[in-house]
């Protein structure tokens, strides 16, 4: 059963004229929308605040899987389950204390995410996996779109999956950076569940076609794990590249 599920960040989108993108995104199949915070301190980037947050979620029915790069995300918890989101991601590497935080979500009958950057081992939050709902690792550095994907981050999904057995746990995996129709198959097989992708779904006109290269390179990649043997060597998916 193929249950990838395909969230494109906002952040690559049209916000001179977010509504009709937005629309487009629902009509095209996306499962819900990544919606990146910065605050200019933990990334060296500012994006928008949870009054942009809020207009978002007025435009959309789509959940909103909202990404807090900022160094104190208890500062700011509230203010975005207010604004709308359904589930909200903070790092390991903020500055505030995490079992805290994630308590503090988790009371307002919000879904809680954990996130590592790429430099950040996995054990770094390995005592939190039974308290989170989703394990954001990162394929980029965080901060800016359009960066070249990670491949050496897929042992740290293993990982998770591993670990997530192991313990019976609950979270879902979710990878963010540089995805396209091609990468995604290595982050599928790896066990990446949520796909978060930017500039390979908005950078086509065609955004219902964008979604589409991403569910068949990923039901592709599935089957080629299901089925090895078929393949003698590994070959990219058989989609457009966009």
């Amino acid at each position: 059963m193929n249950n990838i599920r395909i969230a494109p960040s906002v952040i690559s989108a049209d916000f001179g004229n977010l509504k009709e993108d937005l629309r487009r995104l629902e009509e095209a199949g996306a499962d819900l929308l990544h919606v990146d915070i910065m605050d200019g301190h933990f990334v060296p980037n500012i994006t928008f605040g949870p009054d942009i947050v809020k207009r978002i979620k007025s435009l959309t029915s789509l959940p909103l899987d909202v990404h807090l790069m900022i160094s104190h995300p208890r500062k700011y918890v509230v203010k975005f389950v207010e604004a709308g989101a359904s589930n909200i991601t903070f790092h390991i590497e903020s500055e505030d204390t995490p079992s805290t935080a994630i308590s503090e979500i988790a009371s307002f009958d919000c879904r809680v995410g954990l996130s590592v950057k790429p430099a950040t081992p996995l054990s770094a939050v390995r005592d939190h996996l039974s308290q989170i709902d989703r394990l954001l690792i990162m394929t980029v550095e965080p901060g800016f779109g359009g960066q070249t994907f990670m491949a050496n981050m897929m042992p740290k999904v293993e990982q998770a999956v591993e670990w997530r057995a192991e313990g019976k746990y609950d979270y879902d995996i979710e990878v963010d950076g540089g995805l396209d129709p091609y990468t995604i198959v290595p982050a599928v097989q790896a066990g990446a569940e949520v796909i978060v992708a930017g500039t390979s779904v908005f950078k086509n006109p065609d955004l219902k076609e964008s979604i589409q290269a991403l569910r068949d390179a990923s039901a592709y990649a599935l089957y080629q794990k299901a089925h090895p043997e078929v393949y003698e060597t590994k070959e990219e998916p058989r989609v457009e590249r966009i």
